[in-house]
């Protein structure tokens, strides 16, 4: 066997085995699918049924004996089509159940291991491409699963049911259309293949088309103001191009398919006709046995063509079902931990610590050494790019220590219980994250939902929120939009800080949290910030060194290195970097 067959041969394999998992998915509902299934096998069995009510017909024509069978046959006719109509409610009804119940397995799973991935995901993966596999792939799949096998069924037991007919008939005439099958089989093969690729190319231009999309929605501001619609116009163009060129491949493939497997047919049932036509083999068959056993010849064409063009269907699903299924197998976030604790006392320690981020060379943090005593301020000061953000990324864990030791309360961080570690930390970003909810379910968010309203409020009012929140319309209940995008820059940021005090964790993060205020915003929640501190562990970054002068110890990070590290009296005498970037904003205000 050559290296491109074995190639071929595991494809294949792979193919069934993310068909299998897929149909696994079918457990829950598989009563139904026997449902389905007998709905199906009613629908095929009136195929022969009417070949056989048509040999009927010629043979009391044929005897004279229409008048006795006056009523019969037209009430046999209608007998046969209410048992189809019964057959195909019972099998579309209950293939839409499963139908909708497979989404809905497959979209949850792929959302509970979406919030389980570790933050090396999000930055890996444009959103956009997230999104098609929640909506592009899924709705592929569902036509392998459902569509796919209601025609497999469907169609599969009408022509088992027409060729034991065809058997019961005339055995030997019937042989000759067995011989086809291998025939239609070798080009189902040739045209799996290439379904196969070509699906796989519109899903990843699917994905392209999501990306610029998304992108263009997020960024539509910088987009007019910096006229950039030419040029997202033509991202998007040659995304949709790409799509549209692959989709029409597979189309023309599917366009070959099925003419090709007709027209086998069609010789097929040509030749039997021009066979059973022959004085020798007609003489052994009634005119109603000849006229029936052409007619179910005749009625094999229509399901052997949908059997073909099956195969377009399911091999979308399978490169889809690969796609998402890739997605499920990834690694979650490592919850190593096992030790537990109610609270925190706060002690924080970093003791030669190094970190690169995952699949990159470029060593970030340089032999960290930090010693923060619980209830203490540690402020994170430098130039943009310089490691601040990492530092505080590793207390609650969205990366993990790769070299040294960061130690809470004296115990290796990674032998804490991922979820037990963080209900201990509260965090407010420098890119404030709302969701598109009330103001109160964003305070109140989580883990605190459902906190009552006396402490909403109390958190707002020390974050210097409750005033406009007020002012609002419906208070408290006033719908923020996406992303906060009905609020200010300023007010999102109060209602995140109203989200941390809330929270009252004994370790704080704050990443530049007061960056979106305005000078007389920034010096009352900075005192309602100093008083949020008190008695808590608080890693600050901060650009304005105005705001974390009363830190208990400041560090400049520059490179990934501690440069400099002390109070802010004793980093001023030293007349170092910290005293350079002081003396620098000071001249700026003052400018």
């Amino acid at each position: 066997m050559s290296q491109l067959d074995k190639v071929e041969q595991d494809k294949q394999q792979t193919g069934r085995q993310l068909y299998f998992r897929l149909l696994a998915y079918l457990k829950g509902s598989w009563h139904y699918l026997l449902l389905s299934i007998v709905g199906f096998m009613m629908y095929a069995a009136m195929e022969p049924a009417l070949a056989a009510l048509l040999k009927h017909i010629v043979d009391v024509v044929s005897n004279d004996q229409a008048t006795e069978n006056r009523l019969l046959i037209p009430l046999s006719i209608l007998g046969i089509f209410v048992i189809r109509g019964i057959g195909t409610f019972t099998s579309s009804y209950f293939m839409a159940q499963i139908a909708n119940k497979v989404v809905f397995d497959l979209r949850t799973s792929m959302f509970n291991k979406l919030v389980s991935l570790p933050s090396s995901y999000y930055h890996s993966m444009p959103t956009g491409r997230l999104l098609a596999k929640l909506t592009y792939d899924t709705e592929q799949v569902i036509g392998s699963v459902t569509n796919a096998l209601k025609t497999l069924l469907r169609e599969g037991f009408t022509v088992i049911g027409l060729m034991g007919y065809m058997l019961y008939t005339n055995w030997r005439l019937s042989l000759l259309f067995l011989l086809i099958v291998p025939i239609i089989g070798v080009i189902v093969s040739y045209a799996s293949k290439r379904f196969r690729k070509l699906s796989t190319r519109i899903q990843n231009a699917m994905g392209g088309v999501t990306d610029v999309a998304s992108e263009s929605i997020k960024g539509h501001e910088v987009i007019k103001i910096f006229g950039g619609s030419r040029f997202e116009t033509e991202r998007f163009y040659q995304a949709a191009e790409e799509n549209r060129r692959s989709q029409l491949k597979l189309e023309l493939t599917k366009a070959l398919n099925v003419p090709i497997v007709q027209f086998i047919v069609a010789v097929a049932l040509a030749t039997l006709i021009w066979m059973a036509l022959d004085p020798v083999i007609s003489s052994s068959m009634s005119a109603g046995d000849f006229v029936a056993f052409i007619g179910a010849a005749g009625m094999l064409s229509k399901p052997m063509r949908q059997l073909t063009e099956v195969n377009s269907i399911l091999q979308k699903g399978i490169s889809a079902a690969e796609s998402i299924f890739e997605f499920l197998d990834l690694d979650e976030e490592k919850n190593t931990g096992i030790k537990k604790v109610d609270r925190f006392k706060g002690d924080i320690a970093f003791n030669h610590l190094n970190f690169t981020y995952p699949n990159t060379e470029k060593k970030i943090l340089k032999d960290i050494c930090i010693s923060l005593p619980a209830g203490k301020t540690l402020a994170l000061v430098g130039r943009s790019g310089g490691g601040k953000s990492t530092v505080a990324n590793l207390i609650p864990r969205f990366y993990d220590v790769e070299a040294g030791h960061l130690l809470l309360d004296g115990v290796e961080i990674n032998q804490y219980e991922l979820d037990n570690l963080r209900k201990n930390i509260a965090l407010v970003n420098q890119q404030v994250i709302l969701f598109n909810g009330t103001i109160r379910s964003n305070i109140a968010y989580g883990d605190l939902n459902g906190a009552p309203e006396e402490d909403i409020i109390a958190a707002a009012s020390a974050a210097n929120a409750w005033g406009f929140i007020q002012e609002l319309e419906h208070g408290l209940d006033t719908l923020v939009g996406e992303n906060g995008v009905l609020l200010s820059g300023g007010q999102r940021q109060r209602i995140a800080i109203a989200r941390a005090i809330l929270k009252n964790a004994p370790i704080l993060i704050l990443d530049e949290a007061t960056s979106a205020l305005d000078s007389e915003s920034e010096r009352a929640i900075q005192q309602a910030l100093n008083t949020l501190m008190e008695n808590r562990t608080t890693i600050a970054i901060a650009h304005r060194l105005s705001t974390i002068e009363n830190a208990d110890i400041i560090a400049v990070i520059d490179h990934g290195e501690v440069v400099e590290m002390g109070s802010h009296a004793e980093l001023l005498e030293q007349k170092g970097a910290y005293a350079q970037l002081h003396n620098q904003q000071f001249n700026e205000s003052e400018g």
